[in-house]
């Protein structure tokens, strides 16, 4: 049984952090990351092939953070493979020990250094949430027996700022009917609206990891309004990072408002560092 699950369904407030997968075969970099997040998470998301940049496989990366002793949260888009192959991965993971899965429809290929990619999108997060929750009674997705079952604990992405809500809502339903039991935000701003989120979730049994974006710089501001479908940095927040005489400073303290907030409103906090890592003891409030 997961960490994850067990804090989550005893509703104990949870920390998740975030790593990348290298661009390469050398995991230096990402485990001097795990070494410093792993201490004050929960457990840590491994992304695949996030922006549809090329990474590592989070499915070998989970392993590699798995073996290091962290709980990972495996992370599969539905962009880069069919239902065989997605199918094939969640076995994979499950037979190598892990247990945490997030399922994201995944960012459009040409968006990211691969522009000519071809995007698969057989399925959608929703599906894919249902087939993992019929791998967990034993079957595959044409309802053939499986030589041992899965128990994965299944995640989605929400997003509580989205407007109109009242569709949000409706795509967040359809996600907990299909058999995902926590949600990791995206970055999340007005917290009038994570709480809102919170308050229509939660009687459904799912749980809400909302997510803090450490925006260290004005190129940060600009890439995530510019690059990133659905998230716009509000005004306030991004004139307060570009007036500091330290931005990344500045975005330490704003993250460690936010936590401080989040603690109040939903089940727990996603840390999404870019590179401050060794600033995480600071947002979390631990000195």
């Amino acid at each position: 049984m997961s960490r994850l699950r067990d804090k989550l369904e005893a509703g104990e407030f949870v920390v998740t952090g975030e790593v990348a997968p290298p661009k390469g075969a050398d995991l230096a970099s990402m485990h001097a990351a795990v070494d410093i997040l792993a201490p004050h998470c929960d457990a840590l998301n491994v992304t695949d092939n996030q922006g549809a940049t090329l990474h590592l496989s989070s499915l070998a990366a989970s392993k590699a953070i798995l073996d290091r002793g962290v709980e990972p949260i495996f992370q599969q888009t539905c962009r880069d493979r069919n239902r065989l192959a997605l199918q094939s991965d969640l076995l994979a993971a499950w037979s190598l020990g892990l247990e945490n899965v997030l399922m994201v429809t995944g960012d459009d290929p040409r968006a990211g250094d691969h522009p000519n990619a071809k995007g698969v999108f057989d399925l959608d997060s929703t599906q894919l949430a249902q087939v993992a929750v019929g791998m967990n009674e034993g079957r595959d997705m044409m309802g053939h027996e499986l030589k041992g079952a899965t128990g994965f604990y299944i995640g989605g992405a929400m997003f509580p700022e989205a407007e109109p809500w009242d569709v949000q809502l409706a795509r967040t339903e359809q996600k907990i009917e299909a058999g995902i039991r926590f949600f990791q935000t995206q970055a999340v701003f007005d917290m009038d609206k994570l709480e809102r989120a919170v308050e229509a979730v939660r009687p459904l049994g799912a749980k809400i990891i909302a997510s803090v974006l450490v925006i260290k710089s004005p190129g940060v501001i600009r890439f995530v309004n510019e690059h990133l479908a659905g998230l716009m940095i509000p005004d306030a927040i991004a004139d307060r990072i570009r007036s500091a005489a330290d931005p990344a400073e500045e975005a330490v303290l704003l993250a460690a408002e936010q936590v401080r907030e989040i603690r109040q409103i939903a089940d727990g906090v996603h840390v999404m560092p870019l590179g401050l890592d060794l600033a995480i003891g600071r947002i979390l409030g631990e000195g």
